[in-house]
């Protein structure tokens, strides 16, 4: 495994981390092939493992730190989140302090930990002021709590905004931010990357390989494989369009042009630029994650960033005037 230091912080996190939003816990038989994935990372040096409140709707929380207890804590990078509903309550959600405070030391009590090392704002929330948010995100470093905190699907005006709030208030800043990105999404490209570089955060994409789009399983003329995601899965079976097949069948081949698979390919993509702390990567069983590893160790020639622009047609946003 490879390390990368998390923005201007302190911390050392794997190239690539497992998260748990798509982990099924559902019955024995899943929840032992999740364990074996877990012990797998750990034991191939990946130290970030990364959940929230409400996957599963606490279950997932409650499964990784049942399973993480075999590791020493001080060797683990453990991550959770905040802000969508975590029960029927009208202030079960959002970034209020009442609910941050409430939800914080419910992660802990799941996760059978005494502290995060870090804390993510799932989403921004226009309904709460964002110094209380801030202010509130600050105090649990404070308490010892979390260790450092980060925003997730924030957009760079937003980051912004709560910098200002940061500097004038003297508060503990944010560390981190957590995007989607993938070869199909490449927003933060055009301003957030640029973003976080100038103020030393950490980005830590989630969906590294578009919700199995880019794992090679889905290919034209052909079903989606029974038991996978694309047959029961709205948002990924609207991306299973020709268009989108068909770019898969490019990218399937300049993976096979480097010796590899799409999968591994599209990961190393991810992880070409050095602000990148870290690709949050799921598996539902081990043999997935042996696999995903490989990335770590490929590099993708230049040669090919101009090929796979022009494939989906990419253009860093630049407004001429």
């Amino acid at each position: 495994m490879k390390y990368r230091q998390l923005g201007q912080s302190g911390l050392r996190v794997s190239e690539l981390a497992l998260g748990s939003w798509l982990t099924d816990v559902s019955d024995a038989a899943k929840q032992d092939l999740a364990a074996q994935s877990i012990k797998l990372a750990y034991d191939k040096g990946i130290n970030y493992f990364d959940c929230a409140d409400v996957y599963s709707r606490g279950a997932a929380e409650r499964f990784l730190g049942k399973v993480l207890q075999q590791f020493p804590r001080k060797e683990l990078v453990v991550s959770s989140k905040v802000f969508f509903p975590s029960d029927r309550g009208i202030n079960d959600r959002g970034l209020s302090r009442k609910h941050i405070t409430e939800a914080i030391d419910q992660s802990l009590t799941n996760l059978q930990t005494d502290y995060l090392d870090l804390y993510f704002c799932h989403r921004f929330d226009p309904q709460t002021p964002l110094a209380e948010t801030l202010t509130t995100l600050s105090g649990l470093v404070d308490q010892g709590k979390i260790l450092y905190y980060g925003v997730s699907e924030w957009t760079p005006v937003q980051i912004l905004k709560a910098e200002l709030i940061i500097q004038k208030r003297g508060l503990h800043p944010i560390t981190v931010v957590q995007p989607e990105y993938n070869l199909f999404d490449r927003y933060i490209e055009h301003e957030l990357l640029d973003l976080c570089g100038e103020l030393g955060l950490g980005i830590v994409p989630f969906s590294p390989l578009a919700q199995g789009l880019l794992t090679g399983k889905y290919r034209q003329g052909q079903s989606a494989p029974a038991g996978s995601r694309g047959t029961f899965q709205p948002d990924l079976q609207a991306q299973l369009i020709p268009e989108n097949l068909a770019k898969v069948e490019a990218l399937s081949q300049m993976a096979a042009e480097l010796d590899t698979d799409l999968a591994t390919f599209a990961l190393a993509w991810d992880k070409r630029d050095a602000r990148i702390s870290s690709l949050i990567t799921g598996a539902s069983k081990p043999e997935q994650l042996q696999n995903n590893l490989k990335a770590v160790d490929l590099e993708i020639p230049a040669a090919y960033e101009t090929r796979i622009d022009q494939l989906f047609g990419f253009k860093k946003f630049s407004r001429e005037i």
